[in-house]
């Protein structure tokens, strides 16, 4: 099967999609089918795409096509894109798109569309109503004069939980809605990094416990909610500091006022995004993670802190209910108390954070892998392609 997935961008600083539709794409591609992948170029982020590129198993087959990102006015137009993407398109089995906005997106499955190659969306939480909500007129605009089109014309959108696929439908979306979940390679983290090397690099942390927040630095993902539940941990554990790791996405400055204002500045390490190695040594140092985010998809954040053996507290707008099920850490109400008590029940008994931790690699070695993932997504395209 020839696949082509298309992403505005494959910057690893924007997040969950560009991680996941490299992902996928390379599972996909390990398991024998030809698959390509479209994104915008930019020379100014090539090092950072390249490198993220290649700690991902299986990349090294895929066959990339990097659109040039033009000024403002070819961006918003998709004007290069259109030129572009027809002599890749054409002749594909199907089409994944990621993401919802970007007008190379929309050009995409237009193009599709007109070569009678049918497409999948993954709107990435995009459509969720929390998310329709920002920036809600200009949105609305688009979806009337052109974007709902491309939406419904979808073979099918492609949702990461049961929530998501209830919430598009509840909004009026003419679509077919498939579940399928997010994942992460095994093999990306294992073996697991012995414990202590993230406080060897970061000497204020030798000796002490920590709570991490890993994910973009954004209003989305809760951090004001995260500052005063820290607020109210930190006085019960004078052991245990927050580690903020993440690009910033808006929200560091308000971030950083906050717990000033709560005079923590001294036991909250703000350490930049981490990637690879990093990134896994810290998650297997903390002591528990933290994501009290507002929306999500499906988080790859969480699923790789599971799949460290590391305990996790997240909000129920996480929409990871497998947390509970699994009992595999701790979900809780967008509410700064409730997330200090869920932090300090680990914190207080670690032997139920073990427990959980084990728990929680558990359930990503039995559900949460991409090639577990792959075969799930291949298995749509067949049917889909069977109907087109």
């Amino acid at each position: 099967m020839r696949i082509v997935h298309v992403i505005g961008t494959l910057d690893p600083s924007a997040g969950g999609p560009p991680a996941v539709a490299l992902r996928l794409a390379s599972a996909q591609s390990t398991a024998g089918h030809q698959v390509e992948l479209i994104s915008h170029g930019d020379a100014s982020i090539e090092g950072d795409v390249r490198r993220s590129i290649a700690r991902v198993p299986g990349s090294e087959n895929l066959i990339r096509h990097a659109v040039p990102i033009g000024n403002s006015l070819d961006r918003a137009l998709g004007l290069t894109s259109r030129r572009m993407l027809p002599g890749i398109v054409t002749g594909a089995d199907i089409v994944h798109i990621h993401g919802v906005w970007e007008p190379i997106l929309r050009r995409a499955g237009m193009t599709a569309h007109r070569a009678r190659v049918p497409y999948v969306i993954t709107p990435h939480g995009m459509l969720d109503p929390w998310s329709l909500e920002q920036k809600k007129w200009k949105k609305w605009i688009v979806l009337m004069l052109a974007y709902r089109r491309f939406i419904e014309q979808s073979a099918a959108l492609h949702c990461l939980n049961e929530t998501e696929k209830q919430l598009i439908v509840g909004g009026g979306f003419r679509c077919r809605c498939e579940v399928i979940p997010n994942g992460i390679f095994l093999n990306e983290i294992d073996p697991l990094p012995e414990r202590g090397g993230f406080a060897k690099r970061f000497p204020a942390l030798q000796g002490r416990r920590f709570v991490l927040f890993l994910s973009r630095l954004h209003y989305k993902k809760g951090l004001d909610y995260l500052a005063d539940a820290f607020a109210l941990l930190a006085g019960r554990h004078p052991d245990v500091d927050l580690v903020v790791a993440g690009p910033d996405g808006g929200a560091e400055a308000d971030f950083r006022k906050q717990i000033e204002q709560h005079q923590l500045t001294g036991r909250v390490h703000v350490v930049g995004p981490l990637y690879g190695p990093e990134k896994f040594e810290a998650l297997v140092d903390a002591s528990c993670f933290c994501l009290p985010s507002r929306q999500e998809g499906f988080s790859i954040a969480i699923t790789e802190a599971l799949g460290c053996g590391t305990p996790v507290v997240v909000s129920r707008q996480c929409n990871y209910p497998e947390v509970t099920d699994s009992k595999a850490g701790i979900e809780t109400e967008l509410d700064p108390s409730a997330i200090a008590n869920a932090l300090s029940r680990l914190l207080e008994n670690p032997e139920l954070a073990a427990n959980m931790g084990r728990a929680g690699r558990a359930l990503v070695e039995e559900r949460f892998t991409w090639p577990r993932v792959a075969a799930l997504s291949l298995d749509l395209y067949s049917r889909l392609v069977s109907k087109a």
